[in-house]
């Protein structure tokens, strides 16, 4: 009988817990839900019936998606264009030195490196309002200023998150795999490259990931640092969608929106399995 009660109990604790996750899953996906529906219908249906599906009346089809596209003189995929460069050129460097600079901190026990580790991990919760105006000033006066040296920006800012995941994976690495490979004659980039790299591959998804959601979703940075009547990322195209009087075209606004997000979220799903990787090699190793 206490089995059985037993049995029963864990049952409608599982069952509890598992209405609350939906609840939760509901809240979380209900706004992306509002975006995808109002990007189908016209601009006075998305203030009034904002939750209702589009039907005759209401839908734009993919007149949006045509109108957000073309919509003033600055064209879409030039935006598109320079997003991506951004986001590659930022995360590439961000996972290259920072994984770099983390495996140097976790293996060399002094001082200089706990200190540089320490303001890493201070960096994290300094908040970027505090430093944007002198940060875009430094930005300026060293001309990184275009999309293709912004990323040097984005290494400095992200810096702090990647050294503090890479820094507590390496620890998990046993040393001796490295002394081993130092004795066969490698030298210190040889073993970086050739047997460290490897093995920070799940760890390097994991932060690549929110590296990339980080920078394909930033608005204040390129806007304060590039020139936006020149370069342009997807958010301040979206920001642009404006008529006369400051009036929104919020049909075209929530279809590239949609737009936006497609390519993060199917990174994600992609990855996702790697994620979890990561996750359980860092819990059970060491």
């Amino acid at each position: 009988m206490r089995n059985q009660d037993s049995i029963a109990a864990e049952r409608r604790r599982k069952t509890v817990l598992s209405i609350v996750l939906a609840v939760v899953c509901v809240i979380y996906v209900l706004p992306v839900l509002t975006v995808v529906i109002n990007s189908f219908k016209q601009n006075t249906f998305v203030k009034t019936e904002t939750f209702a599906l589009p039907n005759s009346e209401t839908s734009a089809g993919w007149d949006n998606f045509v109108k957000g596209m073309t919509f003033g003189n600055y064209p879409f995929w030039k935006s598109v264009v320079y997003s991506v460069v951004i986001t590659v050129l930022s995360t590439a460097l961000i996972l290259l030195f920072t994984s770099m600079a983390a495996w140097y901190i976790a293996r060399v026990n002094s001082k200089f490196c706990k200190a540089v580790y320490y303001l890493c991990v201070f960096s994290m919760v300094v908040p970027f309002q505090m430093v944007m105006f002198t940060l875009s000033k430094t930005a300026d006066s060293l001309h990184l200023n275009t999309p293709w040296t912004i990323p040097v920006v984005y290494l400095g800012f992200g810096a702090g998150l990647a050294i503090f995941m890479f820094v507590g994976f390496v620890k998990s690495i046993p040393l001796e795999i490295e002394e081993s490979a130092s004795i066969d004659g490698c030298g210190p980039l040889r073993t970086y490259f050739n047997i460290v790299f490897p093995m920070l591959r799940p760890t390097m998804i994991s932060v690549g990931i929110l590296e990339i959601m980080w920078v394909w979703n930033d608005y204040l940075l390129p806007v304060l640092v590039l020139d936006i009547n020149e370069y342009r990322t997807i958010p301040i195209h979206i920001q642009y969608l404006k008529g006369s009087y400051g009036t929104v075209d919020l049909g075209a606004t929530m279809a590239l929106i949609l737009l936006s997000i497609i390519p993060v979220i199917i990174f994600y799903l992609l990855c996702q399995k790697y994620i979890i990787k990561g996750v359980a090699a860092g819990a059970v190793k060491g």
